[in-house]
């Protein structure tokens, strides 16, 4: 080989690796921007940087030469991202747990890394399919990332944790949040990303017809009714006790605490409704200092107030639950409410796990499930659905609720304690899970929690009322409970995310039967 061949290989080597480290820096560059798009630095999301950001890695996805190499990409961007996303479990698995912080960082990445696994499959399967047309080649992308989408949120006890929809809570594709959900306005946002592209490299006659069928995308939802009209108003009282997540279960401190602040607060309660965060009375009632349930009881068996409180019930011999008790005048028994979606590591362990449960110090281990469209409880004229800690993440089995329009909730209770996770962009997070599901059903989501976000939220998806986060506090406020079923409720409620899935198949299997459009 002559000196100029030699030099000339070389050079297309180094610029073959120059390439693939930019392309590398540019994936993980946008998966580690996207959780902004949330909303966790201005308050609100910032749907148009969602877009920009899976933009930008469809266009490295597209510039690669394989489709092992797509794969990589998909991978390192989902990984990026969602290590970004939920790092904060750091701080409950190392600062409450007592993990040592090596293993703590490795299982977090572990954790990203096996669920950036869907969208990586999605990425590579896309590239071989990328050439399909600038009309079909979008909505393939689309249809394959709601595919790894679903499959994280609901495979394997499900974590959609960050999933797109929730940086389009605002915007122009909210509109359609009623329609399609969460999944749905996720597949919509990756379809305008890959639509972008398309438009960027095709002719004016494309980009005029993607023109007119993004504005009427965005227009006809908004000229449509509302789906639901009201029941009345509840005046309520929400109860953030703040106690330090590290004395929370202790005999000592956190128990006294919690005990004595949430028993106060419930006895001056003067709303037609007072709630009371997830496991805000740490301790099963048979175990209370004697009288203690007997008095709240008491307390809320007079005519005109009820009382939602998160407790833990069971015993040695049945199992424990994590649940919501109602208790109101005239009730024959204490209305409850148990968890049905656990918490992996926290409230069950997954098989062949238990030796990683054994490094960390966290109480409560293991819980029985409660069933899935649990009673509402009765009201003054409303139906409260509860639903504890992230089961607000799962719109799907919230819709299980709206099968039966008579008995369907008029609004909807979160009850958590985000308390595990510090002052972090957890909190923020969660809040917009609770918009998006107020949005899917037109209905109130009123958030009762140890540190924050507590919150009253309207049909709209509007945040009404707050309380400043890591503070002791009382929110007192006004629900409108609302009646009516939106597109979204009803079809999840009967048929749950399986229209996706057959339209996600369809689209995928017309696109392996359509030619490519790359010249051989």
């Amino acid at each position: 080989m002559s000196g100029f061949a030699m030099r000339r290989l070389l050079a297309d080597s180094v610029a073959v690796r120059a390439t693939l480290v930019l392309a590398v820096a540019y994936a993980n560059a946008a998966g580690v921007s996207w959780p902004f798009s949330f909303g966790f630095v201005t308050g609100a999301p910032l749907w148009w940087l969602q877009i920009l950001a899976m933009t930008v890695f469809l266009a490295v996805l597209r510039s690669s030469t394989t489709a092992q190499q797509g794969f990589a990409m998909g991978w390192l961007f989902a990984t990026a991202w969602l290590c970004a996303t939920f790092w904060w479990l750091y701080v409950s698995m190392h600062t409450y747990a007592g993990l040592p912080a090596v293993l703590t960082a490795l299982a977090i990445v572990a954790l990203a890394a096996a669920l950036g696994l869907y969208y990586a499959f999605a990425a590579a399967l896309y590239w071989r399919l990328r050439d399909r047309g600038p009309i079909l080649a979008p909505l393939v992308f689309a249809a394959l990332w709601t595919a790894a989408e679903m499959a994280r949120g609901t495979w394997l006890t499900g974590f959609g944790w960050g999933a797109i929809a929730y940086a389009h809570a605002d915007g122009p594709l909210a509109l359609w949040i009623p329609w399609v959900g969460a999944y749905g306005v996720g597949a919509l946002a990756a379809w305008l990303s890959a639509a972008v592209l398309e438009v960027m490299s095709s002719g004016w006659g494309l980009r005029a017809a993607l023109a007119t069928v993004l504005a009427l995308g965005w227009l006809v939802p908004g000229l449509l009714p509302t789906w639901s009209t009201s029941t009345g108003s509840l005046s309520i009282t929400l109860l953030q006790g703040n106690i330090p997540q590290d004395e929370k279960f202790q005999s000592g401190s956190g128990v006294p605490l919690a005990l004595a602040w949430y028993g106060d607060q419930l006895n001056r309660s003067a709303t037609d409704l007072v709630v009371a965060p997830e496991t805000a009375i740490p301790l099963l009632p048979q175990d209370l200092p004697e009288g203690y349930w007997e008095a709240l009881m008491t307390r809320f068996s007079t005519p005109g107030q009820a009382a939602l409180i998160g407790v833990p019930l069971g015993s040695m011999a049945q199992g424990y639950t994590n649940s919501v008790v109602g208790l109101a005048p005239g009730l024959q028994q204490v209305w409850r409410y148990d968890k049905h979606h656990l918490v992996p590591f926290g409230e069950f362990i997954p098989p062949m796990f238990m030796w990683f449960t054994r490094m960390m110090n966290i109480p409560l281990g293991d819980f029985n499930r409660g069933a899935v469209g649990q009673a509402p409880f009765d009201w003054k004229g409303q139906r409260l659905a509860a639903n504890i800690c992230y089961e607000d993440l799962f719109g799907e089995e919230l819709g299980v609720r709206f099968e039966d329009p008579a008995r369907a909730p008029t609004v909807l209770v979160n009850v958590s304690n985000i308390g595990w996770f510090g002052d972090t962009v957890a909190t923020d997070q969660h809040l917009q899970i609770s918009r998006m599901r107020a949005l899917e059903f037109e209905r109130p989501m009123v958030r009762a929690t140890n540190t924050g976000a507590t919150a009253i939220i309207d049909h709209t998806g509007r945040v009404a009322q707050s309380l400043p986060r890591t503070t002791r506090g009382v929110l007192v406020g006004t629900i409108e409970g609302r009646t009516g079923t939106t597109p979204f409720a009803w079809w999840v409620a009967r048929f749950g995310l399986w229209p996706l899935w057959l339209l996600v198949i369809a689209i995928v299997f017309v696109a392996t039967r359509v030619r490519s459009t790359r010249a051989d």
